[in-house]
């Protein structure tokens, strides 16, 4: 998916989608103008009536793409239990719809722990912060985070908590995120 682009769309039929960076719901009417400005992670960036909005896969035909395919959602043999790199896979899949970085790679994730319970299976717990706690993405980002790790197989449970200690720096951003960035 390109993380960066300006590609005129219609909307084809009415869509839900994210105002940016508040987070409120808005919906999309059939035969509006938009600009596609981001792709990433299967979700898109939209510029409409002079407002970035986000719009999720499930609604990529709406504004005439595909849904991306989800690789670590692939069947595979295994004893119940999860396999850790398909979490942090699914995690670089998630990105804030501002910065064309995944959250791994920006180090919002504090901390992955993977417990496997006697029956089959795995519980997940993330704790990953923001880049500013005002953000109104948030919730929306965590929830994202939550469903694709929801979808891997093995997996029975998923909490994601967003804390603020520490708080995150530009520090923490890996270095080929920042070459990316330009910050080097």
């Amino acid at each position: 998916m390109n993380s960066d682009i300006d590609e005129q769309i219609i909307i084809e039929r009415d869509c839900e989608a994210t105002l940016i960076p508040f987070g409120n719901k808005i919906t999309l009417k059939k035969g509006e103008e938009a600009h596609i400005t981001q792709a990433l992670g299967g979700s898109y960036t939209l510029m409409i009536h002079g407002n970035l909005v986000r719009v999720e896969s499930k609604d990529a035909d709406a504004i005439g793409k595909i849904p991306e395919v989800q690789p670590w959602l692939e069947e595979k043999e295994n004893d119940g239990r999860i396999d850790e790199k398909a979490v942090w896979d699914a995690m670089k899949t998630c990105y804030d719809p501002e910065i064309p970085i995944n959250i791994v790679d920006l180090g919002l994730i504090y901390s992955c722990e993977i417990s496997n319970e006697d029956g089959g299976g795995s519980s997940v717990e993330i704790k990953m912060t923001l880049t500013a706690p005002g953000c109104g993405m948030g919730d929306m980002i965590a929830t994202e985070v939550k469903q694709k790790i929801e979808g891997i197989q093995g997996t029975s449970d998923v909490s994601v908590e967003l804390v603020w200690d520490p708080p995150w720096d530009r520090s923490m951003i890996t270095e080929s995120a920042r070459l990316q960035l330009g910050m080097l």
